[in-house]
């Protein structure tokens, strides 16, 4: 339906009603076409109201609101945290203290804070201080030694790096992925008592990657939840939180555990054949950068597949060819194990 669809028919009945024909300029035929211009929006105005009354089509506000109706929020984006590194050119005659909330950046002037003191020690030239991203989200990932300046240097630091990459950061949860888990809210109803009551629960925290459930580890009555967050292995502050959570909302007499994965080591070693004409050096810090970014806590419980892994691998704009030395075949990775990335070797192919 448009307007000008609607002018004519309204034109249409105009004629036969009276016998006339309506001047394209006429004040009647404007007062007609504004009239179908107003009917066209009341139209889109009844679509959009239809796209919102379920969870399928429903966007934003609206979204959440049906998320809220199965017990579910939005996930909120979450800062970037790590390691950074402060250091001088010599030792001094005493202690140095460097405050909390000290701020270092990268070149893309992406910020980061110190999250307490650190204390230069007088026979020391370096300190290193847990530090997060400024604001959340996944900005916040930083490559090791990509964070090189400070905002306001403290008196007698003459520089900081981060020795190691800052993970962990994730945006807000978009339309499409809080789709994904209302919906899933119909198709494995939680009753309290299942695997999706548990699983839905840990999921429903900013901070958690991914979630798995163990029924009966110990015997009829017990239960494990296995969480990872997105820089991997959960901090125990949060799973005290998702104790507290469970025990607040467990069945009677069940015996719930809220555990870390266990690390499965991946080693991937992998030769890249870059397009003629195309930036070598890119090419394989772009194979690098993807193959990095993939192995997070999202892995949690899922093999690793060769197939998968060359994917990522061709993704790569200028990737010719590419050949893997390691590992030699798909990774079997039980449900409470998280594979994770313990050395990477991208070469140009020989």
């Amino acid at each position: 339906m448009t307007v000008e669809k609607i002018y004519q028919e309204m034109a249409e009945v105009f004629r036969r009603e009276t016998g006339m024909n309506l001047a394209g300029d006429g004040d009647m035929a404007v007062r007609l076409y504004a009239v179908a211009a107003q009917i066209y929006a009341l139209y889109v105005q009844a679509d959009w109201v239809g796209r919102q009354c379920f969870p399928q089509t429903a966007q934003g506000e609206f979204l959440d609101r049906h998320a809220q109706l199965r017990g579910l929020e939005r996930r909120e984006a979450v800062a970037a945290r790590g390691v950074l590194r402060f250091e001088r050119d010599s030792t001094a005659a005493a202690d140095l203290t460097i405050p909390a909330g000290t701020v270092c950046l990268t070149a893309g002037q992406v910020r980061f804070e110190t999250e307490e003191d650190a204390v230069l020690g007088a026979e020391e030239t370096s300190a290193e201080v847990r530090a997060r991203a400024v604001t959340p989200g996944a900005a916040g990932n930083a490559a090791a030694g990509s964070i090189r300046a400070m905002a306001v240097a403290p008196i007698g630091v003459s520089r900081c790096s981060n020795p190691e990459a800052f993970s962990g950061g994730a945006d807000r949860e978009d339309d499409e992925a809080l789709r994904v888990r209302v919906l899933e809210t119909f198709q494995r109803m939680p009753n309290g008592a299942n695997a999706a009551f548990y699983q839905q629960g840990a999921m429903s925290f900013s901070e958690v990657a991914a979630a798995v459930v163990i029924p009966r580890p110990r015997g009829v009555g017990t239960v494990d939840v296995v969480v990872s967050t997105a820089a991997g292995l959960p901090e125990n502050a949060l799973l005290e939180e998702l104790k507290e959570y469970f025990r607040a909302r467990r069945e009677i007499a069940v015996d719930v555990q809220v555990k870390a994965p266990e690390i499965k080591p991946v080693n991937v070693e992998v030769s890249v054949t870059p397009r003629k004409g195309a930036d070598k050096a890119a090419v394989l810090r772009g194979v690098e950068e993807r193959l990095r970014g993939w192995f997070d806590g999202k892995l949690l419980g899922q093999d690793i597949l060769r197939a998968k892994l060359g994917g990522l691998v061709y993704s790569v704009d200028g990737v010719e060819n590419y050949a893997f030395r390691a590992p030699a075949a798909d990774i079997t990775v039980d449900r409470s194990e998280l594979p994770w990335l313990e050395r990477l070797s991208v070469t140009e192919t020989a």
